[in-house]
This record gives structure tokens, sequence and C-alpha cells, in this order.
């Protein structure tokens, strides 16, 4: 079974292979259907292989280690890499069903076009979660990269998606780079290009080496890139604003959470060793990161009235908070971020559903503009409302069982994240106010020059619809359902604690992986909710009721005092790319710290 493994990203390039090759001549219903079973056989595959409990080690080609070195491509399907794979599967599905027929005419007649790339980008992801080796990690990395910028950037005859899908391109590629040239330095120390392999390299002579805590701030660097780390993060909101909505529900929804897990696997797996970088370094800056992006994020979720870019920046809050508890380096923070993610998974790529029908319904994803027209939708209207509700924490949703898993780690932690997530949660719950219920002012006023507004946005179907399309309904609802399965089925939360803690461990990745041996039994994290989780969960979700009733009665979002963040935000790459270096420094310094 475990030789299945290859076959999860196999499975999806071979899909779009065919696709890319006969889609001219296939009719559209043939493509759309071949796309949806690609992926959910691998969404099967991975499943099964959960389900057995096992970690499986495959050397692709059967060229094993010898002698301790190894040229092979190696992949590792521990419980953390196949489950983030397994989810990616699962959104890919959801995101196809969603987008069935969503174009109503293939460009250039290319039927195959869309459900290509997307099974492209599944195939990246699914490679990059469960890779065993920093080169091929680099290699999926640039496919993710890749197809990303092409799926930003689809509707190409338009100005703004190509800018928002450049600035997405160049500064990811910029990560990239500055993550080849990393591995390029640990391969010159250690000679190895192996996680299991680099980290047993450096075991063996464990001293502080300027060599390694620099390829360490570069390989960092393209991986907090990808989960848009504040600084790095830039490109997010652009990209979020101009890309299709089905896009956007994978971008938020597991392309950034990739990151994170990226950020983890290295910093534990290869690094996270005696002869890598002592791990206060690493938990201090990853740290500082994270509550940098945690608040960042939430005062300029908090500032937005266009609803594409407000989740955006949900997504660089909550991507604070998630390394945040990476961090911790603790098993138990490792447990509570894997259900966190799982989570907001499903609630982010519900609400962007959800946003999606506003703007195929009346051409604007302007809270302001929207005002009151969304009570002809009074499902989507209830989708939003929960999807709110769960990002901000509420029981028994599994952003709130893995928030609350975190938060015990430490005493100053429930600070951070009730704040963090009754802003967000707040901001949305707002716009559900607004749009959903009419509540507040009813005229927008004039925005800010510095401001996005989200009006007058091209419907994504040729001709606004009248009525929302089942399949986004029941895909958002599919979604949510899924979030909640998180924090009230047993046997996902214990699977996550058996996850987080071999994840957290160093020496038993080696071992399984190097030295076909098992993990050793009895690892796991107690992930039952408790009451006092449970109470900070229901402090957050009041806090942001209390702040979207607040925020309703304001004709904008938008405050004075910070328009000088929001002026960094200012679209120009060059920006972006300074920021990406002032970053690079900040990492390094915060390392060498």
């Amino acid at each position: 079974m475990g030789r299945m493994l290859p076959l999860i990203v196999a499975v999806p390039l071979l899909g779009a292979a065919l696709l890319v090759s006969t889609g001219r001549r296939m009719p559209r219903p043939v493509a759309e259907t071949l796309a949806c079973a690609c992926a959910a056989v691998s969404t099967a595959l991975g499943l099964a292989l959960l389900a057995r409990g096992t970690t499986d080690v495959v050397w692709v080609g059967d060229w094993p280690p010898q002698g301790g070195h190894s040229v092979g491509i190696v992949l590792t399907g521990d419980r953390t890499g196949l489950g983030l794979a397994t989810l990616t599967s699962l959104l890919i599905v959801s995101v196809l069903a969603y987008s069935w027929r969503y174009f109503d005419e293939p460009p250039r007649g290319h039927a195959g076009a869309f459900p290509a790339l997307i099974l492209l980008f599944q195939a990246g992801m699914c490679g990059f979660a469960l890779t065993g080796d920093l080169f091929n990690a680099f290699v999926f990395f640039e496919l993710m990269g890749v197809v990303g910028y092409a799926l930003t950037g689809y509707r190409v005859e338009q100005a703004r998606p190509v800018q928002g899908a450049l600035a997405f391109g160049f500064l990811n590629s910029l990560g990239g780079y500055a993550s080849l040239l990393g591995i390029g330095l640990l391969y010159a120390r250690t000679g190895e290009l192996g996680m299991a392999q680099a980290g047993r390299a450096l075991d063996a002579s464990p001293h502080r080496d300027a060599l390694v805590i620099t390829a360490f701030v570069l390989v960092l660097t393209g991986l907090l890139v990808k989960a848009a780390a504040v600084p790095f993060h830039f490109w997010l909101p652009d990209a979020h604003a101009v890309a299709p909505t089905p896009v956007c529900m994978l971008l938020s929804g597991v392309m950034v959470e990739m990151g994170v897990y990226g950020v983890a696997r290295v910093s534990v797996t290869v690094f996270g060793g005696p002869g890598g970088v002592p791990a206060e370094d690493i938990g201090r800056a990853l740290l500082v990161l994270g509550v940098a992006g945690a608040l960042t994020g939430a005062v300029m979720c908090w500032q937005q009235r266009h609803i594409k870019r407000l989740l955006a920046f949900s997504t660089v809050a909550h991507t604070g908070l998630f390394l945040t508890g990476v961090a911790l380096l603790s098993p138990r923070g490792m447990t509570g971020t894997s259900l966190y993610i799982l989570g907001h998974a499903g609630a982010k790529a519900a609400l962007f559903a959800c946003t999606g029908v506003l703007l195929d319904r009346y051409g604007s994803v302007d809270e302001l503009e929207l005002h009151g027209r969304g009570r002809e939708l009074p499902v989507i209207g209830a989708l939003f409302t929960v999807g709110g509700l769960a990002l901000a924490g509420l029981p028994p949703f599994g952003t709130g069982l893995g928030k609350a898993l975190v938060e015990e780690e430490s005493g100053w932690l429930p600070v951070l994240f009730v704040t963090v997530s009754a802003v967000t949660g707040g901001a949305v719950l707002r716009v559900a106010a607004r749009v959903f219920a009419g509540a507040g002012r009813c005229a927008p006023e004039r925005h800010a020059e510095d401001e996005t507004s989200g009006e007058d946005e091209e419907p994504e179907t040729s001709r606004p619809v009248r009525r929302a399309p089942w399949p986004m309904v029941v895909v958002a609802g599919l979604l949510l359902a899924g979030a909640l399965a998180v924090g009230t089925v047993p046997g996902l939360a214990r699977g996550a604690g058996v996850a987080g803690a071999h994840f957290a461990d160093h020496a038993g990745y080696m071992a399984v992986v190097l030295d076909g041996l098992r993990w050793p039994g009895g690892g796991t994290v107690e992930t039952a909710w408790t009451w006092q989780g449970a109470a900070l969960d229901l402090l957050s979700v009041a806090l942001a009721g209390g702040l979207a009733a607040l925020g309703v009665r304001r004709p904008a979002p938008a405050l004075p005092a910070l328009r000088p963040l929001r002026h960094l935000h200012s679209g120009h790459v060059g920006d972006y790319v300074a920021w990406t270096a002032a970053g690079i420094g900040l990492l390094a310094a915060l390392t060498w710290w």
C-alpha cells in the first residue's frame, strides 16, 4: 500500500497532461469530470494511507541510501505531510466542483486549460508536502509558484489581474531564489540534499556555524514569502483582489499553509538538532514574525471595505498565529497549529466561496456599496455569518480547538490569540451585518485614494447570476461542515495529536526515514476540549460580535491614524522587494541575536 504514495502526485500530473494535450477536442463536461476524477483519486489515496496509521517512506526508482548517502528522490508519508496533501486534494475537489462550468466560454476554445492548471497546482502542493528532499521541495515550490502566477492572472485580457500576477510571480520567484541559494549553502556544508540526511550530518558536528545560520535564513525566506508572513506578505492582498474566486480559495485555504508547513519542517527536521540552529533562536525569530504578522494582518483586515482584500489580510493575521504556534517548537504547539490550519482552511475557503456568489450576482465586492443587497441571498448570508464565527474561534469548530491548544502553552498567548481572532472575525461579521442584514449606513462615502473599494468589479460569469448556483452553495456548506468536523470528530483530533508528537521529534524522523525504524509507541498529545479553552473561544466570539456591532455604525471602516500602514501596501513591486530585503535582514538579526 505504501508504494501508492507517489500516485498522490502522479495522478494529477498525468491528468493535467491529458487535459492539455486533448482539451481542445474534449467536450467541456468531459474535461471537468476528468479533472474532478483525478483530484478525487488523490484524495482517496491520501485518506486510505492515513487510515493505515503508519509512516510510508518511498525511494523513487528503488534507490535507497547506500552507506548513509543517497541520490534518489524520497517521499515521506508521515501523518502531518500526508494529512496536508489530503487536505489539498479535498480542497481541489471542492474548487473544481465550485467552478463547474464557472467560465462560460473557455479561453481560445480550450476546455481543459483551467482544470489542467488546477491539477498542476495540486501536484505541486502535494509533492511539496510529501517530499523528504530539499531540492525537490524547491522544485515543487516553484511549480506551485508558476501555476499560481498563471491562475492569478488567468484573465490576461484585463490589466489588473496581470498586475497582481506580476507581484505574485516576482516576489515568489525572489523567495525561491533565496531558498535555492540557502539549499546550495547547506549542501556545501553537509554534502546532502535529503532533509533527514542533512539533519543527521549537521548533528555530527554540533557547533554554531555562520554558514548554517545563513543557509537557515535563506531557506526560510522563500518559505515565509509563500506563507505571506509579515514583512513578506505584500503580494497576497494584491493577488486576492484580482484572482478568480476559486483560486483565492486555494491561495488562502492551503497554499499559504504550505509555507507554514515548510517553515516548521525545515526548522525541526533539518536545523532542529544540536548541529543546527539553537531552538531558542529559531523560536525567537518565528515568534517575532508571528506576532508582527498577526497584529498587522488584524489591523489591516479591519480597515478594508474590499471583501476579498479583507479576507486576504485575515489570512495574513492567521498566518502570524500559525507561526506563533510553530515557534513553540513543542508537540502541543504543532498539534494545535495543525488543527487550527485544518479548521481555517474550511472556514476561509467557504468565505471566499460566498464572496464569489456576491461578485457574480452584483458585480461588486465593496462592503458599503453592497449594503443590504444580500437580503436576496439568505442562505449565502447564513453561511457567511457562520464562517465569520468559525474564524473567530466559535466552539466546536476546529479553529477553536486548535486555537485553545496553542493558547494553553503560555500565559500571554491567550491575549494575542483572542485579540486577533476577535478583530478578524469581527471584520467578517461586520460585512455580514452590512451586506446581508442592511445594518448601518446605506450610502457609501467617497473612498480615500489609498483605499481599495471593490466596487465596479467585473463578474466572473458572462452575465450576473440571478440566484446562487447550487454547486457554489453546497461547496460552501460542505467546507464549513469540514471545519466543524475537525473540532467534533474525536478520531481527527487524536490523529493530529499523534502527528504533532511525531513531527516535533527530530531524531525520530531521521530514524524512520534512514534506518527503517518505526515511531516509538505512546507518543501523542491530548486534544480534548477544556473549559478554559472553550471559555477563551467564547470570549473571542463575544468580542468579535461587539466589534462588528460597533463597526457597522461607522460610514467606512478606515481610520486616518492608520493611513501610513495602508501606504506601505502601495502596489509597487519595487516597494515590496525592498520590504522583502528588510525582512531577510530582520530574520538574520533575530536568528543571530
